[in-house]
């Protein structure tokens, strides 16, 4: 590299290092809350990465390797995350049944959780629609720009896996054939195939309870061991989200494309208006379960933001679980089921509005009338039946997009489009996600007698961002 080039990077380094120890201090000396503490990464990393773009340039070679050198940090800790993510799954839900003393309500609870999910992730792919439909941006303008060819291939051969897919062989891919390749989530189903593979053996513990209590309790107490393994592992990781989200937020505004964000402007504003009116549903649903939303708001927020900033609603599986169980009152078995099931199955985010804004915007080019009643609930009915197995990282929406636009036959050119705008949009997605998942289990929970109200209306009882639990 010449010095042109090195100059700038150390520079920028500099500066990433100085807002590190920041972080640090407020952490270690200011002993500020970890709420706190991410929001200002927030803030530092958009200032940050908004002067890398206007100082180095958008796509330089110094502002590549400065992001690139950023990312160990940045993408270093989303990758510590979705290394938890599997192991997590799998004692998650060997827990829920190993916890459980009363075997029927299994089957409650898991018809319940998925029953939820798969009705609100049909009424967020009618809201995705309708905001596409009813704001007059089908078909419009900026639905004819070009792609760059090497984004335009790598979306065709993605395409290509899923496209002559049948639903059955979607249905067969899910059954975890390999369990320790599913473990490794070597495949898009992995982590579905993780989830029914510990349903499996769940089940295989029930029978074994019965017929050897000795030997039933020493895998019980196995699991509860490695749950408080993976639990010690999680602190450890999440402890380190204001140093990730700096850099994740810097990366983002140091390589968007602010013309685009301008001329896509009404795509991302009616993406916030779906979501919020998806979010809106969620709390008339806590609502119809005798629960006060405003008490949701308040204990969900802590995991709700941490989705936001982090973009995973993988990564926000623990906290998920320990808000639901120790904040809302959901009892652990279907805490437990819900926050897992939630990460792969009907998130109303990614699987349920992007895809249907992604083919409400592109239909009208190739002649179809989106007000077509046939036409609106073939689109819900794919986007349900596609929504298993999604997964709750990135590019989990582009991926559900691809299957259902290959589906309904559609041009896939428009997620190519969109991706100078995604990562503005997918902090609000991953936030619907969880929520929903947490919906559920509140629901669920409500439906087989086991939640606890009032833990749920304890204003003490909540669960921090940073594990800290009270009361």
């Amino acid at each position: 590299m010449s010095f042109d080039v090195v100059g700038p990077v150390l520079g920028v380094l500099v500066i990433f290092a100085a807002l590190l120890a920041v972080l640090w201090y407020l952490n270690r000396k200011a002993k500020k809350s970890f709420t706190f503490r991410v929001f200002t990464a927030l803030g530092l990393g958009i200032v940050l990465g908004a002067g890398i773009q206007l100082a180095l340039g958008r796509g330089s070679d110094a502002a590549t390797v400065a992001l690139d050198w950023m990312s160990l940090v940045g993408t270093g800790y989303i990758d510590l995350l979705r290394m938890l993510v599997m192991p997590l799954v799998f004692v998650a839900i060997v827990g829920a049944f190993t916890r459980t003393k009363a075997v029927d309500n299994l089957g409650k609870i898991g018809g319940s959780v998925l029953a939820v999910l798969l009705i609100t992730v049909a009424i967020a792919a009618l809201f995705g629609w309708a905001t596409i439909a009813l704001s007059g941006l089908a078909g419009a303008d900026f639905t004819q720009g070009s792609v760059d060819a090497t984004k335009l291939d790598a979306l065709q051969t993605r395409q290509g896996k899923v496209a002559d897919t049948t639903i059955p062989q979607t249905i067969l891919s899910m059954i975890p054939v390999n369990v320790f390749a599913d473990l490794a989530g070597t495949r898009s189903t992995s982590t579905i195939a993780v989830v029914i593979f510990s349903a499996i053996v769940g089940l295989a513990y029930l029978k074994l309870r019965d017929r050897d209590s000795e030997q039933a309790q020493f895998f019980n107490n196995l699991i509860d061991s490695l749950y408080g393994i993976v639990m010690c592992i999680v602190k450890m990781v999440v402890g380190l989200t204001p140093y990730g989200v700096l850099a994740l937020i810097a990366n983002v505004m140091a390589t968007s494309d602010y013309a685009a964000i301008l001329d896509l402007g009404k795509f991302i504003i009616f993406s916030y208006v779906a979501i919020i009116a998806m979010f809106l549903v969620h709390l008339l649903i806590l609502a119809g379960n005798r629960v006060s939303p405003v008490v949701y708001l308040k204990k969900a927020f802590p995991v709700l933001s941490f989705a936001f900033v982090s973009r995973t609603s993988a990564g926000a599986l623990p906290m998920n679980i320990e808000t639901q169980s120790k904040a809302l009152g959901v009892d652990p078995a279907t805490a437990n089921f819900a926050a897992s099931f939630g990460m792969s199955i009907g998130q109303n985010g990614c699987a349920g509005i992007y895809p249907a804004m992604m083919a409400t915007l592109i239909a009208p080019t190739v002649g179809i009338n989106v007000f077509d009643p046939t036409w609106v609930i073939g689109l819900i009915a794919v986007i349900v039946i596609s929504s298993f197995g999604v997964a709750g990282v990135g590019g989990g929406a582009t991926f559900a997009s691809l299957i259902v636009l290959g589906t309904m036959g559609l041009p896939i050119e428009i997620v190519g489009l969109m991706a100078s705008v995604e990562p503005l949009i997918d902090m609000g997605r991953t936030a619907l996600n969880v929520s929903d998942s947490m919906v559920a289990g509140v629901t669920s929970s409500n439906f087989t007698g086991g939640l606890d109200r009032d833990r749920y209306n304890n204003p003490e009882a909540t669960v921090s961002a940073d594990f800290t639990e009270t009361a």
